[in-house]
C-alpha cells in the first residue's frame, strides 16, 4: 500500500514515515501544500495523509482541488486545529477522517485501516478471487490450481493493479507511477524484469490468465 504524507513539520514527518515503512507500507513524503497537491493528482496512492497547515497551499485548499479534480483517495486530515467547527469544516470539504495531534502511531494504522475497508467486487479484506487464481495479499501468497508460491513486493503490486483493472490495457508510464512512484528514475527495462517475473509467477501455479503486451502502450491482463 503506497500512502502520501504531507507534513511540514521535519521531525514529525521523519518519524511518521519511519513509523509507516516499518508497519510495511510505502511513503512518498512532502513539506507544503504544493507538493502535496502535485502528487496527489498523480492517483498513484491508496491513502493521503494532510496536514491541515502547509506553507505555500493550505492542506484544507490541497483536499478541495483534489476532490474537484475527481480524485477520491481516502484522505485524513492531520492538525492541531481539533474543535468541533474544524473538523466539521475538514470533513464537509471532502476528508474521510480527522486525526488531531498529538497522536499515538496505533490509532493512525487503525485510521488508515478504517479508511481503506471499502467494498470491492473481487477483492475482500484478506482473499482475492480472479479466475483459477487465489491471492492472498497479507502473505504475498498467489494460489494456482497446480501450485502457489510468494511473490515479492514488486510483483505483489503489479498483480493487484493489474487485478484491479478488470482486464483494461494499463499504459507503461502508469505501472512505473503505481509500483515505483513519481520520484523514481527507474528505467523501462526494469518494468519489463516485473512483467516477465509475474507472468512466470503465473506459468508456474498453472494459471490461464496471461499478461499481455500491448504494442507501443502497455500490458493487459487476459483470462479474467
Amino acid at each position: 500500500m503506497r500512502i502520501l504524507l504531507a507534513e511540514d513539520d521535519e521531525k514529525l514527518n521523519e518519524t511518521l514515515v519511519y513509523g509507516l515503512t516499518q508497519a510495511g507500507f510505502i511513503v512518498d513524503a512532502c513539506f507544503d501544500g504544493e507538493d502535496a497537491l502535485f502528487y496527489g493528482e498523480q492517483n498513484i496512492y491508496d491513502v493521503i495523509l494532510l496536514d491541515r497547515m502547509l506553507p505555500c497551499m493550505q492542506g484544507t485548499d490541497v483536499l478541495t482541488a483534489l476532490r474537484q479534480k475527481g480524485i477520491a483517495t481516502p484522505v485524513i486530515l492531520i492538525t492541531a486545529l481539533g474543535t468541533l467547527s474544524d473538523k466539521v469544516t475538514g470533513l464537509d470539504l471532502g476528508a474521510d477522517d480527522y486525526l488531531v495531534k498529538p497522536f499515538a502511531q496505533e490509532e493512525l494504522l487503525a485510521r488508515i485501516r478504517c479508511v481503506t475497508r471499502r467494498p470491492r467486487q473481487i477483492v475482500d479484506e484478506e482473499t482475492t478471487f480472479v479466475s483459477d487464481i487465489t491471492w492472498f495479499p497479507a502473505e504475498n501468497r498467489l494460489m494456482g490450481p497446480k501450485a502457489s508460491c510468494t511473490l515479492s513486493k514488486r510483483e505483489a503490486a503489479l498483480l493487484e493493479i493489474f487485478i484491479k483493472s478488470g482486464g483494461a490495457t494499463l499504459p507503461r508510464s502508469l505501472l512505473l507511477l503505481k509500483v515505483w512512484g513519481p520520484e523514481s528514475d527507474v528505467e523501462n527495462g526494469n518494468l519489463d524484469n516485473y512483467i516477465h517475473f509475474l507472468r512466470r509467477r503465473l506459468n508456474t501455479v498453472g494459471s490461464v490468465l496471461t499478461i499481455k503486451t500491448v504494442r507501443g502502450v502497455g500490458y493487459s491482463l487476459t483470462g479474467i
